[in-house]
């Protein structure tokens, strides 16, 4: 249930993926712990691992969509980039943002009718090219309306780019930056290719102290041709945000693959440690500790996994995946922060060792859900699915578990990017009544008490303006959904009751957390806080069921992995 990069096999990819994993693997074991350390601390700017990428087409294989390679093994698979996702961010997350800003760089044009550039990208990445996002600026972050770069027309189809971007990744090395912006002359939005080695693109800084380059570029009167033009007007918005719809779903992996590495280590430490004449792990509340981060981790990939699957059956008719991926963006990386911090309390002092993995993971795990729109941001984007997700089903034919070798074309032919108040879900409740046990059962019955809250004490026109409120709806409705997609998955995978159960043990108390935290909002009526309390419940202890967790699932994890030195 937790890559294990020493014992994975990926039998169930074909050769040349499986190819592409173990090779990965095999770069970050051969150069080892301390080596990966060192660059860490000494802000490296990672030209080895390019290097492998270049040589082994790794990026070329995996993000060029299928009609634009002669190669018969490249094609956009989001299955197979979401198995890639979770190896390199386990062994870095500078390694996975490099990787990560060159998708989001992609979007826009594989998004375009360009095909001009289109061609010219695909030679760009088989011959070892990464790509940037050129889409927030310093004044105003990834506000796209008040954006300030111009495209300012000087005749005969000619223009010159003015204008700064700020926080863009890969801005150092790109073989092409997709920009964001306007035209000078009616105010249309247009996204248009710059090539950093231009002399008019100015590299001003890295803004960041870390090993990605990170940075602030200016474009002075540099030329553009229609050549370079991607999309304009609406089409320009809408892939703006299509890309980052896209790639928001990057970022729950990145999580996923920290937290195993760090939680590897750390139960490793802690059975080996003695303390008080006992092992650590012999501690009642380290055992609650780390049963509870496993839970949350186990419950992280089951749900970004059943994304995936909803990403890949994505059409016109289904576009379920758009209140999903926000999801994974928002919960699975906030739940990364969460593993951290409790298996943290554990290895205590150990986990600012400058030798330890753990150091990286509690420093990197927080900047994921910075990352694609803050939480509040996402969760104002959720809450617009809540109505119909709960209210008002669809039926729709059974999505399978999709691990098939395909190219999904439809992320690249989104459509606009609006409507999402009109998208439909199945029944919720189909999911809920196909597993049984004392936990699911009394979450089932908080989602009853949260429905009749949104129906008998109505959220005011004024509460709906209001963010703070809204993040308090947001994150109760987003525990329904998040539980629904790890039921689905927990019967794909055929997992026992048992794991369902300690899941949904954590998420019936999460439920009354987040519903204590509504009744605490300013704007809460008495009416809303009375259900509030309602909501509060505590979970069904089975101690059989969460001693054979421990020494089946957490415990066993000892020892099992231990990066080369």
């Amino acid at each position: 249930m937790m890559l294990n990069p020493k014992s994975e096999l990926f039998e169930q990819l074909d050769p040349k993926s499986r190819e592409i994993m173990v090779k990965t693997i095999d770069f970050f074991e051969k150069k080892g712990k301390v080596a990966l350390k060192a660059d860490y601390h000494n802000c490296t700017w990672y030209s080895d691992f390019l290097e492998f990428v270049k040589e082994n087409r790794i990026f070329a294989t995996l993000l060029t969509p299928s009609q634009y390679s002669n190669d018969p093994n490249t094609r956009w698979d989001t299955y197979r980039n979401s198995i890639f996702n979770e190896i390199i961010s386990f062994y870095g997350l500078a390694y996975w943002y490099t990787w990560q800003v060159t998708v989001l760089g992609l979007g826009p044009i594989w998004m375009s009718q360009n095909e001009t550039l289109k061609k010219r990208t695909a030679k760009l990445l088989f011959d070892g090219g990464i790509f940037a996002f050129g889409l927030s600026e310093k004044s105003h972050g990834a506000d796209i309306y008040s954006s300030n770069m111009s495209l300012i027309p000087i005749g005969d189809s000619k223009y010159i780019a003015e204008g700064g971007k700020y926080y863009i990744g890969n801005a150092n090395e790109a073989a092409l930056v997709s920009v964001f912006g306007k035209f000078s002359d009616k105010d249309d939005y247009v996204f248009f290719v710059a090539d950093p080695k231009h002399k008019n693109y100015n590299l001003v800084k890295n803004i960041v102290e870390w090993q990605s380059y990170v940075a602030e570029f200016e474009l002075n009167a540099y030329p553009i041709d229609e050549v370079d033009i991607l999309s304009a007007g609406h089409s320009a918005w809408d892939s703006a945000l299509n890309t980052v719809n896209v790639g928001k779903y990057n970022l729950g992996w990145a999580s996923i693959g920290i937290c195993t590495n760090a939680f590897y280590e750390a139960i490793t430490h802690a059975a080996e440690r003695k303390l008080y004449g006992m092992r650590v792990t012999d501690f009642p509340h380290v055992k609650q500790l780390f049963v509870d981060a496993w839970a949350r981790l186990i419950a992280m990939r089951l749900f970004t996994q059943r994304a995936c699957d909803y990403m890949r059956v994505a059409s016109k008719e289904d576009r379920r995946y758009l209140l999903y991926n926000p999801i994974v963006k928002m919960k699975v990386t906030t739940q990364g922060e969460e593993v951290i911090d409790l298996i943290w309390d554990v290895i205590a002092a150990k986990g600012f060792e400058k030798d330890m993995v753990f150091e990286n993971a509690a420093k990197d795990i927080r900047a994921l859900p910075k990352l694609e729109g803050t939480v509040h941001v996402n969760i104002a984007l959720i809450v617009k699915f809540m109505e119909n997700y709960l209210f008002h089903p669809k039926a729709y034919d059974e999505v399978p578990n999709f691990t098939s070798g395909v190219n999904d074309g439809f992320l690249f032919n989104q459509g606009p990017a609006k409507g999402l108040g009109k998208i439909q879900f199945k029944d919720y409740r189909q999911a809920y009544n196909s597993v049984s046990g004392e936990n699911v059962e009394i979450f089932k019955e908080q989602i009853a008490i949260f429905k009749e809250l949104l129906v008998t004490a109505t959220p005011t026109p004024e509460q709906k303006k209001d963010i703070d409120f809204l993040l308090g709806l947001g994150e109760i409705f987003t525990l329904i959904v998040y539980g629904e997609l790890i039921i689905e998955k927990v019967h794909h995978h055929n997992l026992s009751n048992d794991i369902i159960l300690q899941i949904f043990d954590i998420l019936v108390r999460d439920f009354s957390e987040y519903a204590l935290k509504l009744y605490q909002k300013v704007s809460c009526s008495e009416k809303q806080m009375e259900i509030c309390l309602k909501m509060i419940r505590k979970p069904f202890l089975d101690r059989g069921r969460f001693k054979k967790i421990w020494k089946e699932h957490v415990l066993n994890l000892k020892a099992c992995y231990e990066m080369n030195p």
